[in-house]
């Protein structure tokens, strides 16, 4: 089995073995900076990870002012083009590589990317702070933004009343939000949220994850998804109902109820014959410490385990 399949298979396990973990676990080290550590990095990919990124590197230059990074966020499909032409070191994606795309890299490598889970993410369903709404079924937010409804329901969604809005709610039509086909959140949400189904054509695709809280914050009608990080207070994320009926919010993503949360990736081109040069091997450190973590939180995503942080750190010959 490949570093990056074991890396895959353990991933359901480090899910449910993060329980509780909005709390950054003890385990971790804090980070101390050693000398000889300068350059420049580039990191090309996913928007939902943008701010993130940006928050790591301004730990890191703390430690090390003279290294210089580059960030651009435009979309996880960004990131394996990069990786491969070789003009980013760091791939941060919101969803796994696609097996073409670790094809394509492995054809040109000789061996595969490897990922770093850096964070876990909910996927909020954010609706005007003045929505009524509180709690709906994964069946229903696939019936308001998909085509096929795969999930079940026999008809679109397309008022706030089929959801239980009364008053002046009830006639109120649903006007949805979402992002582009480059993005993994797109990709991720199409997969779990609609059962692997088509959006609907009325979805209003947008280029980042702030755009779609714009769209929904200034839209009273509005509905959109995008990483929970990303919310504000003019909008709420609704909380979504499980198979047993409760209704989980964002913050139960750690413990795996709530039903549409996944990790945070960052990719990076690691020569498995070769030891990983002090630069990038520091900056994954630093992820993997108290201080990285601290700003997962302060991204408003949750924490990875030190024994995420173990498995990861092997396979990149770190530990």
């Amino acid at each position: 089995m490949t570093r990056f399949s074991l890396l895959l298979a353990s991933s359901a396990l480090a899910l449910t073995s993060a329980a509780n973990a909005q709390n950054i676990d003890p385990n971790l080290p804090n980070y101390e900076a050693i000398s000889g550590v300068s350059g420049n990095l580039t990191s090309i990919g996913s928007d939902t990870l943008n701010n993130l990124m940006t928050l790591w590197s301004e730990g890191f230059r703390s430690f090390y002012p003279n290294v210089a990074v580059q960030i651009q966020g435009a979309g996880s499909g960004t990131a394996p083009p990069a990786l491969v032409e070789g003009t980013a070191q760091f791939g941060p994606m919101s969803r796994p590589m696609r097996g073409s795309e670790i094809e394509e890299f492995e054809a040109r490598y000789g061996f595969e990317p490897l990922p770093m889970r850096g964070a876990i993410d909910a996927i909020g369903v954010f609706v005007h702070r003045d929505n009524p709404v509180t709690c709906i079924s994964m069946q229903e937010v696939d019936a308001i933004f998909s085509s096929t409804r795969a999930g079940g329901a026999d008809a679109a969604i397309t008022t706030w009343g089929e959801l239980g809005a009364e008053g002046e709610w009830a006639d109120r039509a649903i006007s949805t939000y979402g992002r582009n086909s480059a993005s993994g959140t797109y990709g991720y949400f199409r997969e779990v949220a609609l059962f692997g189904g088509d959006y609907s054509a009325d979805v209003r695709e947008q280029p980042g994850s702030s755009t779609v809280i714009q769209g929904v914050a200034s839209d009273i009608g509005g509905i959109g998804y995008s990483g929970v990080g990303y919310g504000t207070a003019d909008v709420r994320a609704l909380d979504i109902r499980g198979d047993d009926g409760n209704c989980y919010t964002t913050d139960d993503a750690p413990e795996g109820t709530y039903p549409i949360a996944r990790f945070l990736y960052v990719y990076m081109n690691v020569d498995p014959n070769a030891e990983l040069e002090p630069l990038r091997a520091e900056f994954v450190r630093y992820v993997y410490s108290q201080q990285g973590q601290s700003d997962v939180v302060r991204a408003g995503f949750f924490p990875v385990t030190a024994r995420i942080a173990d498995l990861d750190l092997e396979a990149f010959g770190l530990n």
